[in-house]
């Protein structure tokens, strides 16, 4: 299964927990079962399927990414929910 990490200001849908572990070949599906679990979560990190939210950046295995749900996983990584840095 996935390692799913949740930002702060998220956690308040997943009753405070922080790290979450969810089955799926792709963001889609890792998103889908936690969305049965914890409703509304993927609102808060994805406006759709393509992009997320201003303000959140997603890291798989590592690196950031920014192909949306159609991304496919392994059955052990590791995806990041954080808020996206800007500057220069």
């Amino acid at each position: 299964m996935a390692t799913v990490w949740i930002p702060p200001l998220v956690q308040a849908l997943t009753d405070g927990t922080a790290v979450i572990e969810s089955p799926g070949d792709t963001i889609q599906e890792v998103m889908e079962n936690l969305e049965n679990t914890y409703p509304g979560v993927t609102a808060r990190l994805f406006r759709d399927r393509r992009r997320l939210n201003p303000g959140i950046a997603m890291s798989v295995d590592g690196i950031v990414n920014n192909e949306g749900q159609t991304l496919p996983i392994e059955a052990d990584s590791e995806i990041h929910f954080l808020p996206a840095i800007t500057g220069g």
